[in-house]
């Protein structure tokens, strides 16, 4: 019979820094931990959970039994001196902590829970074996480095299954089952299903049926506000956690400016007179306190002169020029080229790129063309009217209208341009980005007397293919139309 037993570690970020005078200090992502005087249990404890899962039975042979109840999985329920005090340390460490669960032949765990949350509690119950159990709608189930990955936004600790049985336990509980029916399935013995769906549920990535056989999670009213994309996209956006692409090999450098796409026509753009500008423009007041409407297209036709103000002061290239870090930081932090432009972009990244569908506009035949935000100019870099078509008609039915725009503004971002500094919140920040450029163009369009809105589009492969990205290494992330006042 397979007898499961629990295992303690420390995540892989952590650092166990123990003095000659006995000072135990544990360097987590969520801080450093200083544990004043630790006791002898506390320090060598910590010392091999940094090292991997340990049973922590196994740490010393000292400790005596004494009738009590057992906590921690039954692992501290000893008169061992310092007993108490680590599990006050492993409580205060509770966002690093990782709790395995191995089988007796210690041919290594079947299944790690990893928190992602600072303070989480992990307690483990007995799941009686008729009640049914099913794995959260939220939760998905991919390739990990280390075996299947299985995680739920709506819970505090996310899963590594090693072995196949834990992984075979978790894909049965696609739909509601009990643990005596995952046995039957299976044929895995009833004491190791048991003690892998109480790991499953104590991490939250399972569920347990109410009285009348529903989870509650399908009665909140607040978790049917999100679809379970949108919710994993947020908390992995607002929280770091391991396996990001931070420090891919292969990426390199990345440009600051794209090459230029193609061998297609290039069309030299206007630049304005920004003094001139500045003393005819109206203020910035002046336009935010307008109402802000999103107006019907009209069939009139821009002019290549006004696309080029349009892009020059919205979203050129003003220089280029070393990394800005805060005071102190600049050897620490990655290194890079930057480059200023109008609108925002955090450490000048600026992984944007604008591509003008041209629909009405003289001194411009109709195209899709890259723009090259450093000497101001246009590239041409797709004339098939089926794809322009296409383009613009996925702008009419985003804005609502029946006509097509004169013109269509489509953002891409290069991707590893901002992996490269910022890791696993890279595509987060990016969309940051083209809100900040959204608004810039939207006031410059209103100072220079024209319109320009983002569009909500069901893009497909259509954007991929008309702009011809090298996907995934450059995507579409926005849309914005530029046309006339209705």
């Amino acid at each position: 019979m397979a007898e499961t037993i629990p295992l303690w570690s420390l995540t892989d970020d952590s650092l166990v820094e123990i003095g000659e005078d006995g000072s135990l200090v544990v360097v987590t992502r969520w801080g450093e931990f200083d544990f004043d005087h630790a006791e002898p249990l506390v320090r060598e404890s910590l010392r091999r959970m940094a090292l991997g899962p340990v049973s922590l039975a196994n740490v010393t042979s000292s400790w005596e039994p004494v009738e009590r109840e057992p906590d921690l999985e039954g692992e501290l329920s000893w008169t061992a001196e310092g007993a108490d005090a680590l599990r006050q340390a492993l409580k205060e460490l509770g966002g690093s902590v990782v709790h395995s669960l191995g089988l007796a032949d210690g041919r290594g765990p079947l299944l790690s829970v990893i928190p992602v949350a600072l303070a989480p509690v992990f307690g483990t119950e007995e799941v009686p074996p008729a009640r049914p159990i099913r794995l959260s709608r939220f939760c998905s189930l991919r390739s990990d480095a280390y075996g299947m990955g299985l995680e739920s936004p709506s819970a505090r600790y996310r899963v590594v299954l090693y072995q196949p049985w834990a992984v075979h336990v978790a894909a049965t509980l696609a739909t509601a089952k009990s643990v005596g029916e995952i046995v039957s399935t299976t044929g895995i013995e009833a004491g190791v299903v048991a003690a892998i769906v109480s790991y499953l549920v104590a991490a939250g990535v399972v569920q347990l049926a109410g009285e009348h056989g529903r989870f509650a999670e399908d009665e909140d009213p607040e978790l049917s506000l999100w679809s379970p994309d949108e919710l994993l996209f947020h908390t992995t956006s607002r929280t770091w956690r391991p396996g990001g692409p931070a420090a891919l090999p292969g990426l390199g450098n990345p440009p600051v400016v794209k090459a230029a796409p193609g061998e297609g026509p290039v069309h030299p753009l206007y630049r304005p007179d920004l003094a001139a500008r500045a003393v005819t423009d109206p203020t910035l007041t002046t336009l935010l306190e307008n109402d802000h409407t999103c107006p019907e297209f009209t069939e009139s036709v821009l002019s290549a002169e006004q696309i080029g103000e349009f892009l020059f002061r919205g979203a050129r290239i003003r220089s280029i020029g070393p990394a800005h870090f805060p005071h102190g930081q600049a050897s620490e932090g990655p290194v890079h080229n930057a480059s200023q432009r109008p609108y925002f972009s955090v450490a000048c990244l600026y992984e944007l790129e604008l591509y003008v569908s041209v629909n009405r506009c003289s001194g411009l035949d109709r195209g899709i063309y890259h723009y090259d935000p450093l000497d101001h100019r246009l590239s041409l870099v797709n004339d098939d009217e089926a794809d322009l078509a296409a383009m613009l008609d996925m702008a009419m039915i985003g804005g609502g209208n029946h006509r097509r725009p004169s013109a269509l503004i489509t953002v891409t971002a290069r991707m590893p341009r901002m992996a490269s500094v910022l890791g696993g919140g890279a595509y987060s920040t990016t969309l940051s980005h083209v809100g900040a450029l959204q608004q810039t163009l939207y006031l410059v369009a209103r100072a220079m007397g024209l319109a320009a809105h983002a569009v909500p589009v069901d893009a497909g492969d259509r954007v991929d293919r008309a702009l011809k990205l090298d996907w995934p290494a450059e995507v579409g992330v926005g849309e914005c139309v530029l046309d006339f006042p209705a």
